[in-house]
């Protein structure tokens, strides 16, 4: 899908970070954008700065009652969606030996169960649209097993495979394509919004993060990616890249590096230095 002029992006999570970065760059490049988050206000100021139309379209992703109403609602705006985004998230950061098993629960809720399930209702009307384009924003944490993110890399590593297994039974069946995407460190609130132990927000962010790339140029590398009808996109630089692809060529060693890099996290968290 290489033309987006009046194309239909319908983004989660889009109130900030990468989803508010992939509203603008959908806009600017002709889009009409429908907004879904739970912040109206933080949705209302995106909205007001697209250059296109937009809707905002408010929801809590684990309500799982009021999601196919949600949908029809996106889907009526203007009698189709052709390309949904699955960005809406959140992270972790605590040891899984100290977390309370309900914070595994809300996690995979929101990162992995509600993304299937907002996919699966729109499974049919892309089916009957002739196509469409699915963007899943996974981590490279769905990649790896990364500490501190048991959680978060269940999550995103399900993410990954449901898409893969989805994208064999669509892309040449009924032309829905499927894109993973797999960030590394983006300057975004990920960590900040993170949840500890307890199910409580972090409040607080990392160096690597703060350093991150900025989220504009992740969501044109997106933008590109979709263009270009890319499967995967890993989208990191240095030790990330580098062990991301590690997974796949040499995995015995990045098991080995894991380890011993987890240990030192691990280490530096129960001493109470955990950025």
């Amino acid at each position: 899908m290489g033309d987006f002029q009046d194309k239909i992006v319908w983004i989660t999570g889009a109130s900030s970070g990468i989803g508010e970065a992939l509203a603008d760059a959908f806009s600017k490049a002709g889009a009409r954008i429908i907004l879904s988050g739970r912040r109206v206000e933080a949705l209302q100021d995106v909205a007001n700065s697209l250059a296109t139309e937009s809707l905002v379209l408010p929801f809590e992703v684990t309500d799982y009652g009021q999601l196919a109403a949600k949908v029809d609602e996106a889907w009526s705006w203007k009698d189709k969606v052709d390309i949904f985004v699955n960005n809406a998230g959140v992270s972790q950061r605590s040891l899984a030996i100290h977390t309370d098993p309900q914070v595994y629960t809300d996690l995979i809720n929101i990162d992995l169960i509600a993304p299937i399930w907002l996919t699966q209702l729109q499974l049919p009307k892309m089916v009957e649209a002739g196509g469409a384009h699915i963007i899943a924003i996974s981590s490279v944490a769905g990649r790896l097993g990364a500490p501190l993110r048991t959680a978060y890399s269940a999550a995103k590593h399900g993410l990954i495979g449901y898409m893969d297994a989805l994208r064999t039974e669509v892309s040449v069946r009924h032309n829905i394509q499927v894109t993973n995407i797999l960030p590394g460190s983006v300057a975004t609130n990920v960590s900040r919004n993170a949840l500890t132990k307890d199910g409580t927000s972090r409040g607080k962010s990392d160096a690597n993060i703060d350093g991150g790339d900025d989220p504009a140029d992740c969501a044109r590398a997106i933008l590109e990616a979709v263009k270009q009808n890319v499967p995967e996109l890993i989208y990191a630089q240095g030790q990330e890249l580098d062990l991301a692809k590690l997974r796949h060529s040499n995995p015995d060693q990045l098991f080995e590096m894991g380890a011993k890099l987890g240990a030192q996290i691990a280490e530096r968290y129960e001493a109470g230095n955990d950025t």
